[in-house]
């Protein structure tokens, strides 16, 4: 007997994979915190290596590459982060950091956008500041590449232009916690499965943009993800 729904449920949320028909669904967003040290510093936080912290966003607030996204409500101060985004493509749990590059699948270019203001003002009242980085909009990510035709991706320049002037530059080097250690800590909190997406951190230089701006975030050897900000709605 098959089920019977009150309304329709939502579609599955997938991502493209570049050259390919196929697509990739998307399962959970994972995201990581300061996992830069300059970008740390620039949030008023001490970048050693403390254990990594997480906060997420909802596979509904995907959008891809490409999007023009109205300028969200209730923020006067919209930031762009640019980061590198990992998928999974194997059931991972408490798995050992050796272990950890057998379970990406691929790789892609994201943009964690984010209410600055209402995370300034939830973090002084010592509230959760959910609402600062999920919305709708919020990840913003290129067309997935497969790690078989990356390799494994431990170096390499990322960098974010808003209307062709750059604003963030460092490398995936810079990471306090790298993507191995990332995905074993992660799996001692979670069971890790195929569709799960990590968004890894941002290199300094995060900050304000505004309607008209023209955003493109960009990794050596992996892609570019664009964003074009519009008018409120």
């Amino acid at each position: 007997m098959s089920e019977s729904f009150a309304f329709a449920p939502p579609p599955v949320v997938s991502l493209a994979i570049e050259g390919s028909s196929q697509r990739f669904p998307v399962r959970r967003i994972f995201c990581v915190g300061r996992n830069y040290a300059a970008h740390a510093r620039e949030m008023g936080a001490d970048p050693s290596r403390e254990p990594p912290f997480y906060f997420n966003k909802s596979n509904l607030h995907l959008v891809p590459s490409g999007t023009t996204l109205p300028y969200p409500t209730e923020t006067q101060n919209f930031h762009h982060e640019v980061e590198l985004v990992v998928a999974i493509g194997k059931p991972a749990f408490r798995i050992d950091t050796s272990e950890a590059a057998s379970v990406i699948w691929g790789y892609g270019v994201g943009l964690d956008m984010t209410r600055r203001d209402l995370q300034d003002a939830a973090k002084q009242a010592r509230r959760p500041w959910g609402t600062s980085k999920d919305f709708e909009g919020a990840a913003v990510v290129s067309p997935l590449v497969p790690v078989a035709q990356t390799g494994v991706l431990t170096q390499g320049a990322i960098t974010l232009s808003v209307n062709g002037q750059l604003r963030q530059s460092g490398d995936l080097a810079d990471q306090i916690w790298n993507v191995d250690e990332v995905i074993a800590n992660l799996s001692r909190l979670y069971h890790l499965q195929p569709g799960d997406l990590i968004m890894t951190g941002t290199p300094e230089g995060v900050g304000p943009v505004v309607v008209g701006d023209v955003l493109e975030g960009q990794i050596a050897g992996l892609g570019e993800v664009k964003l074009t900000l519009s008018a409120a709605v």
